[in-house]
């Protein structure tokens, strides 16, 4: 199970620098072999094959790993200790794997040595600075600012006065994303003891998926990182004091946006059960002027200041396949055109998103005002609540959004074909993941491409073994330990 996750991973990584676009000055196309298989199509097809061979056979070792856990009883191990371990290996050989299925980590890159040479990202775009550092920048994000806040551009700004070498400062916010990750491991397990659900076979739901590996690690997003903070920030409030789970929350929305969703949840957990309606607000104040402190004093104090506020429409100038609210203004447009109605082009794509916007905000507001406090399981389930609603209704979603409310799902007492639709989700996110992007127009790879996945997910999911295997994992008793008290902390008092 563990070598084959490694041997897996490794794959991956070695099929990675054929279809993963690297700076021209990268020493690895220094490599004849390498330079052969990337100039044509058949060789990037072949190391298509590998990275999804490579997904496949970390998605088989996850499985196998969620099915030990699901009976520890069996194995002898400790569960959590055994998936931390696991994760561990698997994560290893991408540590310096480039940029995986996106070209994010690279424009990371740019927008640290931006930081450091005192151009705020917020004002300017990659095409300012020249050398290697945005060889391998997407160009439809040369131009643009960046969307995320001051902490993933603290981190390369530090990263920038060590070094100008791309890849290294690529190294850098991976490790950024593994801490995101082990904050993961830390937080996921006592959530899970909060519910009374299996500890081991909720972080191996949320840390060594197949999700996580490909869209996660070697995917090299902030949103790992942000999503690591999140849960951190609401298992520190729960257990130490909700000053300092707020902290952390400001600090995840410090990375994204979004981040600062788990405040909701950080405010429900710390209040005695029924308190009212002035008590609520109360808390909800100060959860909030210590997380938008923590963001504001961060962004001033690094001298980048609050310009992520504009920026936050930069995702919104791409359509995905996966938003909601996209599709269905796209099939309004499309619909109004095919009638006459005379209509600019993206008049019902504006409206839908712009309704999405409003719904999602409007539903996080009604868990804060109307959710039952006092109740830890209550709490995890509001984090999964608001997060799954905020991808639901996002004018934008990429694969790795899913990341964000996986860690919340997982510790809850789900229902057997909740369980199993996870397992599925987790395994399909992360064998498409090389069909995200990374393909860039390249139809016949993303045909083959697909057909490869179809038939690996078809081999992990829909057999009779495999179909036996999901089940036995659903089908695993879920309450393991006795559930924690749901009352909070004494020093979490109202005041």
């Amino acid at each position: 199970m563990l070598t084959r996750g490694v041997v897996g991973s490794l794959m991956v990584l070695l099929g990675g620098f054929v279809v993963s676009t690297l700076p021209h000055s990268a020493p690895a196309l220094q490599l004849d072999l390498l330079v052969d298989l990337r100039a044509t199509m058949t060789g990037r097809m072949i190391g298509l094959s590998v990275v999804m061979a490579g997904l496949g056979l970390l998605g088989a070792a996850w499985l196998s790993l969620c099915r030990a856990v699901a009976h520890p009883v069996e194995t002898g191990q400790d569960p959590v200790d055994l998936v931390r371990w696991a994760t561990f290996l698997w994560c290893a050989p991408l540590l310096l794997a480039p940029p995986l299925f996106s070209r994010d980590g690279w424009s990371y890159a740019a927008q640290g040595m931006l930081t450091h040479v005192d151009a705020s990202p917020y004002a300017y775009g990659p095409d300012v600075l020249s050398g290697p550092v945005t060889e391998a920048v997407d160009p439809r994000w040369m131009e643009t600012v960046t969307p995320y806040g001051p902490l993933p551009l603290a981190i390369g700004d530090l990263a920038a006065g060590v070094t100008g070498n791309p890849w290294m400062l690529v190294v850098v916010h991976r490790l950024a994303a593994l801490v995101g990750l082990a904050l993961l491991a830390w937080a996921v397990p006592r959530m899970a003891r909060w519910t009374g659900v299996n500890p081991g076979l909720a972080t191996a739901l949320v840390v060594a998926s197949p999700l996580m590996m490909a869209n996660g690690v070697g995917g090299l997003h902030n949103d790992l990182t942000m999503v690591g903070l999140m849960a951190a920030g609401l298992v520190v409030a729960v257990e130490r004091h909700w000053a300092l789970g707020a902290l952390l929350g400001g600090l995840a929305a410090a990375v994204k946006a979004p981040g600062g969703l788990v405040c909701i949840a950080i405010a429900l957990a710390t209040l005695p059960p029924a308190v009212g309606m002035l008590v609520r607000l109360r808390r909800f104040v100060g959860v909030a002027v210590v997380s938008l402190g923590a963001l504001v004093l961060l962004g001033l104090g690094w001298g980048v200041g609050l310009g992520w506020v504009e920026a936050l429409t930069v995702p919104g100038t791409v359509n995905t396949p996966l938003s909601m609210p996209t599709v269905v203004g796209g099939w309004l447009d499309a619909l109004a055109a095919l009638v006459g109605l005379g209509t600019d082009p993206a008049t019902f794509l504006d409206l839908t998103r712009l309704a999405g916007n409003v719904a999602a905000l409007g539903f996080a507001v009604w868990v804060a005002l109307r959710w039952e406090t006092g109740s830890r399981e209550r709490a995890v389930a509001a984090a999964a609540a608001v997060t799954g609603v905020m991808i639901l209704l996002s004018p934008v979603v990429h694969l790795w959004y899913f990341l964000w409310v996986v860690p919340f799902l997982a510790p809850l007492r789900l229902p057997r074909m909740g369980s199993v639709g996870l397992v599925f989700v987790s395994v399909v996110a992360g064998i498409v993941a090389p069909l995200d992007s990374s393909l860039h127009g390249a139809y016949i790879a993303i045909v083959l491409g697909s057909l490869f996945a179809t038939a690996t997910v078809a081999v992990l999911l829909l057999t009779r073994p495999s179909r036996a295997r999901v089940e036995r994992i659903a089908a695993a008793p879920p309450w393991l330990v006795p559930a924690a008290r749901s009352t909070p902390r004494t020093d979490a008092t109202p005041g």
